[in-house]
Order: structure tokens, then C-alpha cells, then sequence
């Protein structure tokens, strides 16, 4: 590394100087980088980890002249900077420190450089300095030219695919050693070329590949930039627009968007067995300036969505704020009006536009506000609404005085959580609590209504049906004597079941429900005697009984009567005279089943749906005068009384078959 010069001095040869000291350089250069891109830390890694190759380099240079530069590693520096944002000026002061570095370490020397070995270092630094900025100075102004290119080929706001094949178009055209080039956009699982260029473009467009699979998955997956040698031949390609051409070199660069992969694109050549790095960069550079164009025009599709939704919204609450009678108005946090219906409006006495930025305060009268404001404060502060408060007005009191108003007011909040201000409805419900007055009147006379029926009118009754069974035991009584005792009898009998139906009715209907009082029975043995006792009243018809199986549960035996009763009852009304009614009681695991069965007319089939609604008969021409003496409440108490005890009741009717009507009673009530 050194030599003797006459008179016995030792002097250095810069080449050997550098290979000598290069760890010393390296440390010398690593601190003034670390200063040099203080606020960047993350930019100096490259020059750190090639720093002994480009030393050994720079010797190469300085003793074999321009032959020893190369191109590899500064082509490579040039690329790299221009990739990481880095301009010219700093890239030329990252081989100013180098040069200081050097000239430091050689004063502190205490041998000399050679004669010319100085001069030959200048020189060899400035060919590197130059090199690596005409090649910093090339790549960017090829991107450049390219960006600018796929900006003008976005213009004209094209299609996705129309986008993907002219921004392919443009690499081709940029890069002669790109022989192949495609795209790859994730749908769903699965990588679907969408556009095409170059060789084999036909087959490529449509191929799909899973996330997992070849070549391009590996991209997908590792979302890194990745490179292929001999691609025809490698097993990881298993796209067949990539082995036919007989391409050398693939390079695949995932499309992301932030971390979301949006598809993989690629480019092939037959030429080179690898891809320079400029022309890498120009492809990475390409690629990333179409996603940006795919998710702009993503965006911009959905802003296009969303604008046109949010018009078709309001257009919806419009049409709803101006149809509604009720008074609807939106405020801000400070409550100032922001929107409202023409209803609220007028119930204000002030026009719409008056009322916009304007506060409760400046549109209320003092008595409004004094009443209502606490409330609206209340709901901003505990973010709770506040719903249906009533509140009346005296008429000397505002406009709209002397009337009655339902208020509601709740938070407006947006998707995250954030509180905009309160949403108010006003409704005037003067007439809703004079119909609720003249409701409670009708209710009030209702149960004056029942008194009647229950006590003072029944107690009457009670003492007719008892002075008419007197009067059937006295002796001496002709035949026709005893028919009107019997004939009394009857009418206060059916008399006193009009009005139990009547009192049931408007239990289930106003009060409580049907009370029923639960315990242990046979339910043959209450249907018998049941039929015993309707037998004495219809002696001319025949009643037929039938009990199978366990039939004992937990039931009200005087409401098991009274459904019994109801059905015979109607049985015999509408059924064919002279023919049986059958009445069958079945025991079933769960349950025990009644049924009473006539034959006749079939009940119609319009009917049939609404038979156990209260008031409704079932229609005859030869049973028009016993449904004036009907008040069609029976099959709706048959309804109700199966329903408390949990259970339910069906109707089947064919003129082949006749009617049946089966009552299914659970044994053990529904809360047990």
C-alpha cells in the first residue's frame, strides 16, 4: 500500500488507502449519515449495508480508470434514492460527506498520498457522482414522462378495464424490455385478470387464480414486490399466459391501498433474464399511480352513490315533513333551528326561513319557554329523549292556547356517537283527550250498565224462574196451564244465559278477562251431567254421549259446563232436526279433547274464519226466527273460556260429514 520515493519517504496509494481503512471510513460515514438525515433515520440503511462494496468499488475506479466504474451498484444507488423521495441535491451531498470522509481519514494520515493519487480520487469520485446522477436524472424523467402520459389517459374518465389497458399500454411503450404486461384485481378469493397486454394478452384476460396459488399468489400474499427468472420453466407459474410465450422474466407488484390488497399486476419479457432496476422502479411507479386512479375512482363512484342516496333521502324526508300534521323540528346544541316542517311552522306563527339559526328562545313566548326550554336541556345534558309529556296552554297564554299538545324530544347522534342536537314533535291532542273524556263517560256507563245486568236485573229473574217452579208443582193444573209454566220457565232459563254471555262478553272485552276457578275433575263426568240437564230442556231431541280413555285435569267445571252448554246449544239450533247431536270426550297424553258433532247445513265457507268473533251467527233461511232470539255471543264464550284455560278450539263442516267442533283442553294450566 505504500511506496518509497527518493530520499527514503513512504507515500500511500489512494485505492489501497481505501481498502485498508474501509471499516474506519464506514464508522466515519455511518455518524455523518446519522446526522445528515437526523429527521429521517430510515433513509441512510441503504449506503450502511452496500458502504463496503461501494469503497471497494471506488478503489476499482480510481486504479483502472473509467473501465473499472461499471453500472450495477451506482444504477442501483440511483434507483433506490429515487424510489425512497430523495432528490438530486440530496443524493449528490450523500457522496459530498463521502468525499469528506475520505479526506478527513487521509489528514489524519501521517503518510502522504502519492503524487497524483489525490488528483485520481477527485476523479474517480465525480465519474461515480456523475454516473449515479445521470442515472437518477434519467429514471425520474422516465417516470415523469410515463405519469404524465397515464394522467392524459385519464382524462376522459374511462371504464376500469378501458383505465387498466392504456395505463398497460403506457409501460409497454416506456419499457422495451417488457414483453407482457396484465393486471390482476381481487374479486371475492380468487385474482381475475381484468386487462392485458403484449403476448398471450387473449388467453390472460379472465384466468383466475386463488389468493394462495403460483407465483402471482405468493405477491398477493406477501403484498412485496416480487421477481422471476426463467418463468417458462419455474413450477410457481401456473398461469398459461405466462409459460407460452416462453418468458425469462416476470416481476409482480402488489396493487394496495393502505393494507388492503387490491389485485396483483405483472410484466413479463423473453429477453432479459431480469428486470434492471430502473425499469422496476418505472413499474412499481405505474403500478401504485393505478391504484391510485382505481381508488379515486372508487371513491368517487361512491361519493357519486352516497350524494346520489343523500339526495334521494331528503327528497323522502321532505315529502314526509311536509305530508305529517305533526309538528316536526330539528335543532343544533345551542338550540338554533336548523330544519322544520311547514306544520311546526305554523303552530309557531312564524314562517319556515324566519326560523332557520334561530333559537328556541327568540321564537318561543316567554311562557313556552319557561315550560318547554328546561326540558330540551335536560335531554342535551343526559343524551336521554324525553317522550310524550303533555302540556296545556291557557288561551290568553300564546298562539295555540287553550288547547291540549303532546311533545316529544330525543337526541340526534351520528354513526360514531356524536351528539348534533335534538329532534322535536309537536301534535295537538285536544280532540284525542275530548274523545278520551267522552270514552271514559262510555265507560262509566258501561259499568253502570253491567250493575243492571248483574244484579238488579238477574235478582228479578232469579224470582220469576223460582215463582214459575212453584207454580209447576201445584196440582189441578190443566195441560195447557202446565205448557205456560213450562214455556216461562224456558224464557227465563235462556234469559239467564243471555245474560251470563252478556257479562263475559264485556269481561273479556273490557275488563280482566273470563275469570275461571281451577280444580280437580272428571271432564266426562261434568259433560254428562251436563247433557243430562240440556236433555230436560230439549226433550225432543236426541242427545248421544261418549267418553274414552283418563279424562281427568285441572279445569273449571261450571265454564266446562258452559261451553258444553254453548255447543249443544248451537248444535241443536243449526242442526238437522230429528238427527243425533253427538257429544264425544277423549282422553290424549297432554290433553283431553271434546267434540259435539250435528248433522245439516254446512257452515259456509266466508264464515267459517270469523265463526268465534263476537255477534256472528251462522246463517239459515229455515233459522231466521231463532236468531232473533240469538245474540251470537256462544261460540265466542267457547273461545275465550278454551283460551284461559290454555287451550283452543277448531270447526270442521262438509254437507257430507256434517259439523264438528272440537274443544282441546291441556290438563295442566298454561303456568304450570
Amino acid at each position: 500500500m505504500t511506496r518509497e520515493e527518493p530520499g527514503g519517504a513512504r507515500t500511500l496509494r489512494a485505492a489501497e488507502f481505501l481498502r485498508e481503512h474501509r471499516s474506519a471510513l464506514l464508522s466515519d460515514w455511518e455518524q455523518s449519515m446519522h446526522a445528515l438525515h437526523a429527521d429521517h433515520a430510515e433513509r441512510h440503511t441503504w449506503l450502511l449495508d452496500h458502504m463496503p462494496e461501494l469503497l471497494l468499488a471506488l478503489a476499482e475506479v480510481i486504479e483502472h480508470g473509467p473501465e473499472g466504474l461499471g453500472t450495477a451498484l451506482w444504477d442501483e444507488h440511483a434507483v433506490i434514492r429515487l424510489d425512497q423521495g430523495f432528490d438530486l441535491g440530496e443524493v449528490a451531498a450523500e457522496y459530498a460527506l463521502l468525499r469528506k470522509c475520505i479526506l478527513r481519514r487521509l489528514e489524519a494520515e501521517p503518510r502522504g498520498l502519492a503524487p497524483g493519487e489525490l488528483e485520481r480520487l477527485d476523479e474517480a469520485v465525480d465519474r461515480v457522482v456523475t454516473r449515479t446522477m445521470t442515472c437518477f436524472s434519467q429514471a425520474r424523467q422516465r417516470i415523469l414522462q410515463a405519469l404524465d402520459r397515464m394522467t392524459q389517459a385519464t382524462l376522459d374518465n374511462p371504464s376500469v378495464d378501458a383505465l387498466l389497458m392504456r395505463l398497460l399500454n403506457v409501460l409497454m411503450e416506456s419499457a422495451l424490455a417488457v414483453d407482457s404486461a396484465a393486471v390482476m384485481m381481487l374479486e371475492g378469493s380468487q385474482l381475475v385478470v381484468r386487462a392485458a397486454v403484449g403476448l398471450a394478452a387473449d388467453v390472460a384476460v379472465g384466468t383466475a387464480l386463488r389468493l394462495d396459488e403460483g407465483f402471482m399468489g405468493q405477491v398477493a400474499t406477501t403484498r412485496k414486490p416480487q421477481a422471476l427468472r426463467s418463468a417458462a420453466t419455474d413450477p410457481r407459474v401456473v398461469m398459461p399466459a405466462l409459460k407460452e410465450p416462453g418468458l425469462r422474466a416476470v416481476y409482480g407488484v402488489p396493487m394496495l391501498e393502505d393494507e388492503r390488497l387490491l389485485g396483483v399486476a405483472y410484466m413479463g419479457s423473453r429477453t432479459a433474464f431480469l428486470f434492471s432496476d430502473p425499469d422496476t422502479l418505472l413499474f412499481r411507479s405505474i403500478t401504485q399511480r393505478a391504484t391510485a386512479y382505481l381508488v379515486q375512482a372508487r371513491l368517487q363512484a361512491d361519493e357519486r352513490s352516497a350524494r346520489v342516496e343523500a339526495q334521494r333521502s331528503l327528497a323522502q324526508l321532505n315529502a314526509l315533513l311536509s305530508a305529517t300534521p305533526m309538528g316536526i323540528a330539528f335543532m343544533d346544541t345551542e338550540l338554533r333551528y336548523m330544519r322544520l316542517n311547514q306544520a311546526m311552522a305554523d303552530l309557531n306563527g312564524v314562517p319556515v326561513a324566519d326560523h332557520v339559526g334561530r333559537t328556541f328562545r327568540d321564537i318561543q313566548p316567554k311562557v313556552i319557554v319557561d315550560l318547554i326550554e328546561p326540558i330540551l336541556h335536560r335531554a342535551l345534558e343526559t343524551g336521554e329523549p324525553v317522550r310524550s309529556f303533555e302540556f296545556v296552554l291557557s288561551p290568553s297564554a300564546s298562539r295555540g292556547g287553550g288547547r291540549t299538545w303532546q311533545a316529544s324530544v330525543y337526541p340526534v347522534r351520528t354513526d360514531m356517537g356524536e351528539l348534533l342536537g335534538l329532534g322535536c314533535t309537536v301534535v295537538d291532542i285536544t280532540e284525542h283527550k275530548q274523545a278520551e273524556a267522552t270514552l271514559q263517560r262510555a265507560v262509566d256507563f258501561r259499568e253502570q250498565l253491567l250493575a243492571v245486568l248483574g244484579h238488579d236485573l238477574r235478582n228479578p229473574l232469579n224470582a220469576i224462574n223460582a215463582s214459575a217452579f212453584q207454580l209447576s208443582r201445584a196440582e189441578g193444573w190443566g195441560p195447557p196451564e202446565r205448557r205456560a209454566v213450562d214455556r216461562i220457565r224456558k224464557a227465563t232459563a235462556r234469559m239467564g244465559r243471555m245474560i251470563n254471555d252478556i257479562l263475559d262478553f264485556a269481561r273479556s272485552r273490557l275488563g280482566g278477562g273470563i275469570p275461571v276457578s281451577r280444580q280437580r275433575m272428571n271432564l266426562a263426568e261434568v259433560c254428562q251431567a251436563t247433557l243430562e240437564e240440556l236433555q230436560v230442556s230439549h226433550p225432543e231431541r236426541q242427545l248421544v254421549f261418549e267418553a274414552h280413555g283418563d279424562t281427568w285435569g285441572q279445569w273449571d267445571p261450571d265454564r266446562v259446563s258452559q261451553v258444553l252448554g254453548n255447543l249443544v246449544a248451537n248444535a241443536i239450533q243449526h242442526g238437522q232436526e230429528g238427527a243425533p247431536v253427538r257429544t264425544v270426550v277423549r282422553g290424549e297424553p297432554d290433553e283431553v279433547v271434546l267434540q259435539v258433532h250435528n248433522l245439516g247445513e254446512p257452515i259456509p265457507a266466508e264464515l267459517r274464519a270469523r265463526i268465534f268473533d263476537p255477534f256472528k251467527m251462522h246463517p239459515g233461511p229455515r233459522d231466521a226466527e231463532k236468531q232473533k232470539r240469538s245474540l251470537g255471543l256462544g261460540l265466542y264464550i267457547v273461545s275465550q273460556i278454551a283460551g284461559v284455560h290454555g287451550g283452543r278450539v277448531e270447526v270442521r263442516s262438509t254437507a257430507e260429514e256434517g259439523t264438528t267442533f272440537t274443544v282441546y283442553w291441556p290438563r295442566v294450566p298454561p303456568s304450570v
